[in-house]
């Protein structure tokens, strides 16, 4: 490894330069799009000499590095005979409240600019210019100065030297971490059958710059299997960075201990954990004020020092320890994290951080996701939370609210929350006597009061707060990023809820979305027990032609699971029906077969239901239910009721999909069976039978996306609760006549076929 450093001129002044307070008491979400448009505006009135968009280089020595700075000015001006380096800067304060100088940092970008091109172009001086300009307004202001080549250089040493001690803890951990990740072994004594296959899909992918979709069973242990490859990918230099991506707390736990394994066997690996603001933040409410929040107060005064002291003493940044050195530091623990996320070599987060468009990490720049690798757990739930990501609503009782509240107090907000609640008014009106109703376009009458909304709403927030109108703010402001987004893939339907009517904007195929937010990465790999059927999920989550398709074979023997099939229906119209002979089936069961068990239903009415009957019936077994919304204290409480080797019987009835049917690792004696009611299948209703018309439209089997697809890939999840290991034993009894259909029977795993029906 050469001792050069490659970094972004913008990420080099913001790292010196950026001083202040978080402050989101307001901050316009528009920003980043009305940048793009504001440069391009300023841009067009260039002269035909002129450039822009200018690719500058320079490699600068500071002690024992070699700094490589690059970046594109957004302007390069001849002018009478004077070069001049333009920095537009669009921004949603008032112009005056920027001072009479302007900001250090963007004074620190141009001068970099300037500095590189002076230097090539041997100018004995250069100017350089930054063009504010105001948002909403289009007002504009230019500061310009002038400097000789040695100012310039006097600067960039100066800057560079006080970047240098974060560049060689940085430079040194990379040398570290790339020799330990060649040195390092499988952290196990030998890989169980059907790892090996999966590290070295996993790596093989990554090498060739691909994409993967690999179903593996539960138990295989999926995260070493993933992970050891991609720090193996570290070393060998195709990799700078890994994300773990999870929708759930209990996987990034995983991620966590498997990184923490690596380590004890002598790996250097610098990662961190991004925890949910509201979890993390120190404050009784979550409110980024100056004022309000101490460690949002001066945060970027504090924050280089606070990241010098983590990554100088810890590698594994999880919650605990980040919280700790944001109060040692002051500083705003959420968005430490997402500071450090930029420094680490491995990131575990949530889905969106990366694929919502609204809330992704925007300083990845596209030369670092070349050398970036996507790891995606438990992909089957990426399906759902894709359509919720590039999804939007709004409703008529929001603006009505917010009539009633500015009745008195602002007259343009009133004015315009009073027309859009009459647009929604009319809109319920015209739908008839239907509940639901599709809609063929967007009218753009909406859609230019809405942008009138945003634009008035923007201008009082800057100077005054109202809870209502910031939240709508910020509602319509998602739904405007969303009409952006508007193809085939949406449907645009209303929903009439007593006095109340939601308008929503819903992606009902996120593939092509979820390639479009992958897409600049160097690989991605999306892994599941239950990616079944592959080409299904290859489809959905925006896979392409060439891509690989993996799929593992489970590990254990069929011996070590019986598995029974009791062909009752459980039907909505049939539950009443046979609600006794179910619980005569679950008492049958436990008594034959005394243990721990978790008995799964479809939905929670129908567990409360056959849960109120079995305790009525059998009042001295010893049952647990869960409860709606459970805090996480109950959770772990409810699980750790599951203790090995007990005398009794335990029965805990949970629902399908819900939080026990997914991560849960109950090892060994813990879990002796499981019961799932029904195939699974979501409830009939308008949103999935959108999906089921869009895709058969398609020529796709609409009910089988719909509803089959989704439904038994919970009836699979909660079946993988039970065996975990090599030494497991265990029941599964899947409750439902649909189980001996040939359809249903084709998506069972291999090792689930040799069923007896009872």
């Amino acid at each position: 490894m050469s001792n050069t450093i490659q970094i972004a001129v913008r990420t080099l002044v913001e790292h010196v330069y950026s001083s202040g307070s978080i402050d989101s008491r307001f901050r316009s979400q528009s920003t980043m799009l009305d940048g793009t448009r504001i440069h391009q505006k300023i841009q067009h009135t260039y002269q035909e000499t002129d450039q822009k968009e200018v690719y500058l280089r320079a490699e600068v020595p500071v002690k024992d590095l070699i700094f490589t700075i690059d970046g594109r000015c957004d302007g390069l001006l001849f002018r009478d005979g004077e070069v001049i380096i333009d920095e537009i800067k669009s921004t949603s304060q008032l112009l005056a409240n920027l001072g009479e100088e302007g900001l250090p940092v963007h004074w620190a970008q141009a001068k970099m600019y300037a500095y590189i091109y002076a230097k090539d172009q041997h100018l004995q001086e250069i100017y350089v210019q930054l063009t504010y300009v105001q948002v909403e307004s289009d007002e504009k202001r230019y500061l310009k100065k002038c400097f000789s080549f040695a100012e310039l250089e006097g600067f960039v040493n100066e800057t560079t030297a006080s970047y240098y001690p974060y560049a060689k803890l940085l430079f040194e951990h990379r040398k570290e971490r790339n020799e330990s990740s060649k040195q390092l072994v499988f952290p196990f004594e030998s890989y169980r059958a059907g790892q090996r296959k999966l590290a070295a899909g996993v790596y093989k992918t990554i090498s060739e710059e691909k994409s993967l979709f690999v179903k593996a069973p539960t138990g295989i242990g999926k995260t070493i299997s993933t992970l050891f490859p991609a720090v193996k990918a570290l070393g060998e230099g195709h990799l700078n960075r890994i994300f773990y991506l999870t929708a759930k707390t209990i996987t990034r736990t995983t991620a966590e201990e498997a990184f923490g394994r690596m380590r004890s066997c002598g790996l250097c690996v610098k990662s961190v954990t991004i925890t949910a603001k509201d979890k993390v933040c120190f404050k009784d409410e979550t409110k980024c004020q100056k004022d309000y929040c101490e460690f949002a107060d001066g945060y970027y005064d504090r924050i280089n020092g606070a990241i010098l002291d983590i990554v100088a003493n810890e590698s594994a940044m999880n919650r605990e320890v980040i919280e700790n050195y944001a109060r040692k530091h002051t500083v705003c623990p959420f968005e430490f994290s997402i500071d450090l996320a930029y420094v680490a070599d491995a990131i575990v987060c949530d889905y969106n951080y990366i694929f919502d468009p609204r809330v992704s990490l925007k300083r990845l720049f596209e030369e670092q996701k070349k050398s970036t690798l996507l790891l995606v757990d438990e992909a089957h739930n990426l399906v759902d939370r894709g359509r919720e990501m590039f999804s939007a609503s709004l409703n008529k009782e929001l603006f009505l609210q917010l009539k009633k509240e500015f009745k008195d107090v602002n007259k343009v907000i009133y004015d315009r929350a009073a027309t859009i609640n009459a647009w929604f008014i009319s809109l319920k009106k015209n739908s008839g006597k239907l509940n639901e109703f599709t809609l063929e376009q967007l009218d753009e009458e909406l859609v230019l009061l809405l942008t009138q909304f945003k634009e008035e709403a923007e201008t009082l927030l800057l100077n005054e707060t109202s809870p209502t109108l910031l939240e709508l703010y910020f509602k319509v402001n998602a739904f405007l990023k969303i009409v952006e987004l508007l193809d085939e893939h949406y449907v645009i339907y209303g929903e009439k809820m007593k006095n109340d009517v939601i308008l929503k904007l819903f992606c009902i195929d996120p593939s092509k979305l979820l390639q479009k937010m992958g897409k600049a990465f160097r690989s991605k790999v999306f892994f599941s027990a239950t990616l079944s059927p592959l080409p299904y999920y290859q489809d959905i989550l925006g896979g392409q032609v060439d891509d690989y398709l993996l799929s593992i074979a489970s590990p254990f023997n069929e011996e070590q699971t019986d598995i029974f099939i009791k062909p009752l229906s459980t039907r909505y119209r049939d539950r009443e029906r046979t609600k006794e002979k179910l619980v005569s089936v679950i008492h049958s069961l436990v008594h034959n077969r005394p243990g721990n068990y978790l008995i799964f239903f479809p939905s929670y009415q129908y567990l409360l239901a056959v849960y109120d009957q079995f305790t009525h019936d059998f009042p001295d077994m010893h049952t647990l239910l869960q409860g709606a919304g459970m805090s996480e204290e109950e959770r772990e409480a409810f699980l750790e009721e599951f203790k090995p080797n007990q005398t009794g019987t335990l029965i805990g009835f949970a629902v399908l999909g819900g939080v026990f049917s997914e991560g849960v690792d109950l090892k060994g004696d813990r879990l002796n069976g499981v019961v799932v009611v029904g195939v699974g299948l979501p409830q009939l209703c308008y949103e999935r039978n959108l999906i089921k018309d869009h895709f058969n439209n398609k020529e796709k089997n609409g009910y089988d996306y719909a509803y089959v697809f989704p439904g038994m890939n919970k009836v699979l999840q909660a079946g993988g609760r039970l065996i975990r290991s090599e030494e497991d034993h265990g029941t599964i009894v899947l409750v439902d006549d649909r189980f001996l259909q040939r359809h249903y029977q084709d998506l069972l795993p291999q090792e689930w076929r040799s069923f007896t029906v009872i």
